[in-house]
């Protein structure tokens, strides 16, 4: 029997014991993965409600599990520190079963949290002060997480950023050639080949030990950043799916590679593709400001190569959707994710031209 979505939603809403009877749950924000929607009481109490997209989080019970042992350990941090964990960090509100989240007779999966009333989310850097909250926020989600038991968490997505398995899936890509596409890119393949041995120094470093498991959010972008309406202070960190074991210099990375240029992801005039060295010297001061000491000395060196490999790396997986005919990332025209893929190559190839300055900045700050 098929069930409407509406249907869906209601069952999920009677899943709920809320404090005041539900006056409207509409959709809400800009998310692309999983459907969110506003709950209204009729006391104005709000609730952010959610239905997880179980085609991409295939374990919800293992994903749950890590967001309530993360946001339970903020919850004692913040209060430590005289923080207020309403507002500092995402609380889960469990189901009238007191289960962390719900699954319906569809088979979906639904959660709640409370809603940070007060706070914007912004799409893109608007200015360079709202780049420096955003490093200082998950320069602060990594202090406070330093001794999380990094280990203990489920991988949501496994090797999201394995640098190197995606070269290999690559490569896979480039041999099966599904698309019929290989060969008028060779130019691109040759780019990603030239670099092959970088895609395995973070991870070969991890396996080495000399850098240390850590909690990683892994979508570190400023739309994943709630901030106080009034300062616009960076506060409380959301989204929290693809939390996971992972490398700080990821985090770090991809928040560079999302912000430290002033180009859409898929601009076709490379000439308006550019690195920032101004915006990657903000956003090092504050994320290094503010993890403070929870790094090693080792870590804070390889922050560079986060930058670099995360950008690589995501220029890898559009080439790679590209060759395997669009499969994963959602498109608008056929040339979509090559056209993303070139900007990232872009970025990557000023890195490498701006790399001992790079490397400066995050001595300058260490």
């Amino acid at each position: 029997m098929r069930h409407t979505a509406e249907e869906m939603l209601h069952e999920a809403l009677a899943a709920w014991s809320w404090p005041a009877p539900v006056k409207e749950a509409d959709r809400y924000g800009n998310g692309h993965i999983n459907d969110t929607f506003c709950v209204v009481l009729e006391n104005g109490r709000r609730y952010i409600l959610q239905r997880i997209n179980t085609g991409i989080f295939t374990d919800p019970a293992g994903l749950m599990e890590n967001i309530c042992g993360v946001t339970a350990f903020l919850r004692q941090k913040i209060l430590a520190a005289g923080g207020d964990p309403a507002r500092e960090t995402m609380n889960v509100v469990p189901a009238a079963d007191g289960g962390s989240w719900y699954a319906d007779t569809a088979g979906g999966a639904w959660r709640v949290y409370d809603f940070v009333e007060g706070t914007v989310c912004l799409q893109e850097v608007e200015n360079p002060a709202d780049f420096y909250e955003s490093a200082y926020a998950f320069g602060t989600f990594q202090q406070l997480l330093a001794d999380y038991p990094a280990a203990t968490l489920h991988e949501a997505i496994p090797k999201f950023h394995d640098t190197a398995d995606r070269y290999a899936k690559f490569e896979a890509a480039v041999a099966a050639d599904k698309a019929g596409r290989a060969a008028a890119v060779a130019q691109e393949i040759a780019f990603v080949r030239a670099r092959r041995e970088d895609c395995s120094r973070m991870v070969n470093w991890l396996a080495e030990g000399r850098l240390p498991l850590r909690v990683t959010h892994n979508d570190t972008k400023l739309n994943n950043i709630l901030m106080d309406a009034a300062t616009r202070k960076g506060i409380c960190i959301i989204d929290l799916d693809t939390v996971m074991p992972g490398l700080a210099a990821n985090d770090y990375g991809d928040s560079i590679r999302f912000g430290a240029n002033d180009c859409t992801e898929a601009e076709k005039d490379l000439s308006k593709v550019n690195f920032s060295l101004p915006l990657f010297e903000t956003y090092t001061e504050g994320f290094l400001k503010a993890a403070g000491n929870a790094l090693t000395d080792f870590e804070k060196e390889t922050l560079p190569w986060g930058a670099r490999l995360m950008t690589l790396e995501c220029g890898i997986r559009f080439l790679t959707d590209y060759l395997d005919g669009d499969n994963y990332f959602r498109i608008s025209y056929p040339e979509h994710n090559l056209d993303r893929c070139h900007t990232q190559f872009k970025l990557v190839a000023d890195m490498e031209r701006d790399w001992d300055a790079m490397n400066a900045i995050v001595s300058k700050y260490r």
